[in-house]
């Protein structure tokens, strides 16, 4: 029997696990990447989740756990006994641990605390002793520390007695007699040295660290700017206290990409993905921002029974409405994304507002005078073969056309300005949405609409 990755394979592992044939579901599934196993084990029932996890040798079924999502972990360690849920946790790295017991509920966290040994244990609690969100919760006590005056070959014969105990080998850490970081050491230039010199001769005090304090988009810019897979995490004293890898700051990035992405979609950030959200809970994040935008749409009501009497006399004009508040929105919501973007990668400070304003308005100016040419043109031609806008419809393509351009750049500047004056306050940029922008130059996009055409439209149709 042959047996493929993918969903392709489900059914046959499902008729080992129904004929209790042990040896060849352990032969096929202990060949499997962890990664591979956490999405079989996603797609089978409880009890078969338990079965399979049983099945896994030594360190997998650890690392297979790892990569299942919370609450598939809580229910098997719910379901399994506490000998076998123990043995999970005790086998997880550190700060996946940490992952899984600040997500739970105190008394939860308590109990599956008291299933590790106190080793672990002290492990557990010291990480959970950090702040939400802070580099502490997730960095991983399991690193490889030498001192300078070591000799090459002692670091390799200390490397292969605990380095198996080490979330990497990458990079080794040089520290003093206070445990006090002084240099970062790539594993290649260990191995490149000769044997019998020290590790003070390859060192070069250029290292970058982390504060165990730091918050986690410290972590994410950091990795970004240095290039680094791993970096080492010290305390207030300059103590090495962890290390933090790329896998973890990946996750974290995805995260609050995510956020920024519903946040920027008109919607209150979830927090679990879309499938674990509660129903209500789900209906209740999109109905805040729901309604705020109904209610600030009811304004645009308000501005076209301002200029009531302007449409009545000229009903031509209620035509391009729709074309050109759908214009202004757009342009708002371009420029609020290439902001908001440019803001999280660190491209644009709150400094570069003045820059940001000066090549958005010109942006602007350029955008909207393209759609105005372009609606003028269509208005002309239409009035070439129909009399629908009647012997004023230059007039007409006049005020159509210098709409555009004030509300283009009107939405322009608001889509741009808005992150950087939320980001002022302090509040997350993406809070200025795309449908939040939008609201905002509907309205002043009619005003703006309806008083060039007072002004080009007097004492002809007006």
């Amino acid at each position: 029997m042959r047996f493929a990755l993918g969903r392709l394979v489900l059914p046959e592992i499902r008729e080992l696990i129904a004929s209790q044939d042990h040896q060849t579901l352990s032969e096929v599934l202990n060949r499997w990447l962890p990664a591979d196993l956490a999405s079989l084990i996603t797609d089978l029932s409880e009890h078969e989740q338990v079965h399979v996890l049983r099945t896994l040798k030594g360190q997998l079924a650890a690392e297979t756990f790892e990569y299942l999502d919370l609450s598939s972990q809580e229910r098997l360690l719910d379901t399994l006994p506490k000998d076998e849920a123990a043995g999970l946790l005790e086998g997880m790295a550190p700060d996946d641990r940490t992952a899984l017991l600040e997500e739970l509920p105190d008394e939860e966290s308590n109990r599956l605390l008291a299933l590790l040994s106190p080793e672990e244990r002290g492990v557990a609690e010291t990480l959970l002793r950090y702040d939400e969100r802070s580099i502490g919760r997730l960095m991983t006590p399991d690193f490889i520390a030498v001192g300078k005056q070591w000799t090459i070959k002692h670091v390799l014969d200390h490397v292969r007695t605990h380095g198996k105990d080490s979330e990497t080998l990458n990079v080794l850490y040089v520290v003093d007699d206070d445990r006090k970081l002084v240099d970062d050491i790539r594993i290649r230039e260990i191995l490149l040295a000769p044997l019998h010199s020290y590790v003070q001769d390859i060192m070069n005090h250029r290292f970058v660290a982390l504060n165990d304090t730091d918050d986690e988009q410290t972590a994410v810019a950091l990795f970004r700017k240095y290039d680094r897979t791993v970096l080492p995490v010290v305390d207030a004293e300059g103590r090495l206290v962890g290390i933090v890898t790329v896998d973890d700051v990946l996750d974290v990035a995805a995260e609050e990409a995510t956020r920024d992405i519903q946040k920027f979609g008109g919607l209150e950030a979830l927090d679990e993905s879309y499938v674990a959200t509660p129903f209500l809970s789900l209906v209740r994040k999109r109905a805040s921002w729901l309604v705020i935008l109904f209610l600030g749409e009811l304004f645009t009501a308000t501005a076209m029974g301002h200029f009531e009497s302007e449409i009545a006399k000229a009903v031509v004009l209620a035509l391009f409405v729709p074309l050109i508040i759908s214009s202004g929105g757009n342009s708002g919501s371009q420029a609020a994304t290439l902001i908001i973007r440019a803001i999280a990668l660190g491209e644009i400070q709150l400094s570069d507002w003045t820059k940001v304003l000066r090549r958005e308005l010109a942006s602007g100016l350029i955008l909207g005078a393209v759609l105005g040419a372009i609606g003028f043109l269509r208005i002309a031609l239409w009035s070439a073969f129909f009399t629908t806008y009647g012997s004023h419809w230059p007039l007409i393509g006049l005020t159509v056309a210098l709409s555009l351009i004030g509300i283009v750049t009107w939405g322009t500047l608001s889509g741009s300005m808005l992150p950087f004056a939320l980001k002022r306050l302090g509040f997350d940029p993406a809070t200025s949405s795309a449908p939040f922008v939008a609201t905002l130059v509907d309205v002043t996009g009619l005003i703006i609409y309806f008083t060039v055409a007072v002004i080009v439209l007097r004492g002809t149709l007006l």
